[in-house]
């Protein structure tokens, strides 16, 4: 059945306030959902501009036509309308159009006084993009499942007591010699930016010497200690040395270490009056408490570290020569995280399962997260690192760790107002995963046309999907 005026515009069909019926016009054209209305037999009252875009089917093929005539045996078998007529009740079904696009419809049938149908309303709403963005995550995740297993089987991935990661070819061969010297004396500094796991390395030495690892290992940061203070930690000092000392005196902390390793750390910020005791003890493997006068022998490995250019305080007159050469019989440089690219992602799931056993959950690394870690300089190295990780850990809502997790990227507080896990359906879920790749396509591309382009993406639909998400 086809009607008289085929063709008839919106406001053909509806009667009353000319001023109400623009609004009504302009609510329908301004709905992102596709929207059509039927009388009681199925004809098209009217048809939003979503409808046409959701269907692919032209305004001027639906107004004024009955839905018969729409129905096709390959992309439209059945009408909804025409099933909420039929059966009296709202329904839905799934229908993928002749352009292949994938949409939900709806038919809500509206009743009068006598309580026949005197309206249809159908909604459409385009599926396309949430399910390409679904196949999207489980791809992702199933790419992260496979990277996970292989860094877990990666025979060239290293971990010693389950504590040191190495799978960078520089610290293969810094471990390899710290390995080769364990079983000798021989005085040692490590250097290398604040982070990067100086004294790991320390007590790497330390475990793997047979004579010292039952012995104590002590660590002094020596720039944490005031300078009044440091040679009476260090040394130990005799009853009676001033004021306050304690009966019997009390030994320093390279007494504790004796048939150890003493680790002193920051050795670039001791005083040159310091210096000058620390080489009497290197030279001599003795000390002598503060107000005593008997040295003390002393069976001890040294190693010392510094995040500064001792070389170059030496030739600025900050640093003794002397204490220099003799520290630095071997070296060890720790290379920057920002350098280890390849030891990023190991290390950030070994924080993460430490964290997950210390706290009693099981939180996981999303593959673009593990991407963004490894993409970040790492100003802080392994201790910055380290501290990301717990954050993220301790404040993602989530089984799965996302971008909007990241502390450089989500803004402060953001992660306590998410939704709980347990709480958020398919399509927030969906919704969160669509908006962390178009942040990351911002700060990658900046601009909306170059976020389309990477995206293969019109970019006025990069530009409405920005504004959704406030991005």
């Amino acid at each position: 059945m086809q009607m008289k005026n085929k063709g008839l515009s919106m406001t053909n069909h509806l009667e009353g306030n000319d001023s109400l019926l623009s609004e009504l016009q302009e609510i329908i054209e301004g709905s992102f959902d596709g929207i059509l209305v039927t009388d009681g037999e199925g004809n098209v009252l009217l048809a939003n501009q979503s409808y046409e875009r959701n269907t692919g089917i032209k305004l001027e093929d639906i107004v004024g036509h009955n839905v018969v005539e729409l129905i096709n045996p390959v992309w439209m078998r059945n009408s909804v309308a025409l099933l909420a007529i039929e059966q009296r009740k709202t329904i839905s079904m799934h229908h993928t159009t002749q352009h292949g696009r994938n949409i939900i419809v709806t038919g809500t049938p509206i009743f009068d006084e006598n309580n026949c149908i005197k309206k249809v309303v159908v909604n459409t709403r385009d599926m396309s993009e949430i399910y390409a963005l679904r196949e999207e995550l489980q791809k992702i995740k199933e790419i992260e499942r496979l990277y996970r297993e292989k860094l877990e089987q990666d025979e060239d991935i290293l971990h010693i007591n389950g504590e040191i990661v190495i799978a960078n070819n520089q610290m293969r061969d810094i471990y390899h010699l710290a390995q080769k010297i364990c079983n000798f004396d021989t005085t040692i500094l490590i250097t290398g930016a604040s982070g990067v796991g100086k004294e790991l390395v320390a007590r790497y030495i330390h475990n793997q010497s047979p004579l010292r690892k039952d012995n104590p290992f002590i660590a002094v940061n020596c720039g944490a200690i005031p300078e009044n203070l440091l040679e009476s930690e260090l040394f130990g000092y005799a009853e009676g040395a001033f004021t306050g000392a304690a009966k019997g005196g009390k030994k320093g902390l390279f007494e504790a270490a004796d048939g150890g390793t003493i680790f002193l750390d920051e050795i670039g910020e001791i005083t040159a009056a310091m210096q000058v005791k620390l080489l009497r003890v290197l030279e001599d493997r003795t000390v002598v408490r503060v107000g005593a006068s008997q040295q003390i022998k002393l069976d001890i490995r040294v190693v010392a570290a510094t995040n500064k250019d001792l070389s170059q305080m030496v030739k600025q007159d900050e640093f003794r020569e002397d204490l220099f050469y003799r520290l630095n019989v071997i070296n060890l440089q720790i290379p920057p995280l920002k350098e280890r690219k390849d030891e990023i992602v190991p290390l950030a799931l070994k924080f993460v399962k430490q964290f997950n056993d210390h706290y009693g959950i099981n939180k996981k690394l999303s593959y673009e997260v593990m991407k963004e870690l490894e993409e970040h300089d790492w100003p802080g190295n392994i201790r910055q690192l380290k501290n990301v990780i717990e954050s993220m850990v301790v404040i993602s809502n989530d089984e799965y760790i996302s971008l909007n997790d990241v502390p450089w990227i989500s803004s402060p507080g953001s992660a306590g107002m998410a939704e709980p896990a347990g709480e958020k359906s398919l399509q927030q879920m969906l919704d969160d995963y669509e908006k962390s790749i178009l942040m990351r396509a911002k700060r990658k591309h900046g601009s909306s046309r170059k976020i389309g382009e990477s995206l293969k993406v019109d970019q006025s639909t990069i530009v409405r999907k920005m504004n959704k998400y406030g991005i």
